[in-house]
C-alpha cells in the first residue's frame, strides 16, 4: 500500500517564527510553476561558482527583453512590440508572445552579464561570497594561570 504524504503549508506556517521568507519564496516557486513553459530556457552550472541561465526568444529584438535583478530575484520580461505592417501569415510557428519569467538566486549571486545572440538570452551569473560571509579559523590559545573563561581571577 502506497501512502501519500502532503505539506501542509499553513499548519506548518502557523507552528515556525521567523520563516516569512522562506514561505513566501515557497509560495512564489509554487505560483510560477505553475505557468506555460514559455519562454524554453536552461539554467546551466558551468563551475562551483558560476552559472548561465539562457533563454530560446527567438523574435524578440534587444530593445524588447529586460532583465531586472532585484534582491535574490532575477526577473526577465519580454514585451513583443505591435508592428506597424500588417502581416498575414499562413503558418506562425514562431511564438513571439510577452513573457515573465523569475528565478529565485542564492545569496551573493550577481548578474556579471547578459547578451542576445542567434535568438538566445544568455544571462551569466556568479557567486561572490565577500570575505566576512566565509567561513575563517579562529585561534585558540591557553587561558592564563592568573584568569579563567569568566574573567575571574583566581587565587
Amino acid at each position: 500500500m502506497t501512502r501519500t504524504t502532503t505539506l501542509d503549508l499553513p499548519s506548518l506556517h502557523r507552528s515556525t517564527v521567523g520563516f516569512d521568507r522562506l514561505f513566501d519564496e515557497l509560495g512564489r516557486q509554487f505560483t510560477n510553476s505553475s505557468h506555460s513553459g514559455y519562454p524554453p530556457y536552461d539554467v546551466v552550472q558551468v563551475s562551483e561558482d558560476e552559472y548561465t541561465v539562457s533563454l530560446a526568444v527567438a523574435g524578440f529584438t534587444m530593445d524588447e527583453l529586460s532583465v531586472v535583478k532585484e534582491k535574490n530575484t532575477l526577473r526577465i520580461e519580454g514585451e513583443a512590440q505591435k508592428s506597424d505592417t500588417e502581416v498575414e501569415y499562413l503558418h506562425r510557428g514562431i511564438a513571439k508572445r510577452n513573457f515573465s519569467r523569475e528565478f529565485t538566486l542564492a545569496d551573493h549571486v550577481e548578474v556579471v552579464e547578459a547578451h542576445l545572440e542567434l535568438g538566445m538570452l544568455v544571462v551569466r551569473l556568479v557567486r561572490e561570497v565577500p570575505e566576512a560571509a566565509k567561513p575563517r579559523q579562529i585561534k585558540i590559545t591557553s587561558a592564563d594561570a592568573g584568569s579563567n573563561l569568566l574573567g575571574n581571577e583566581t587565587e
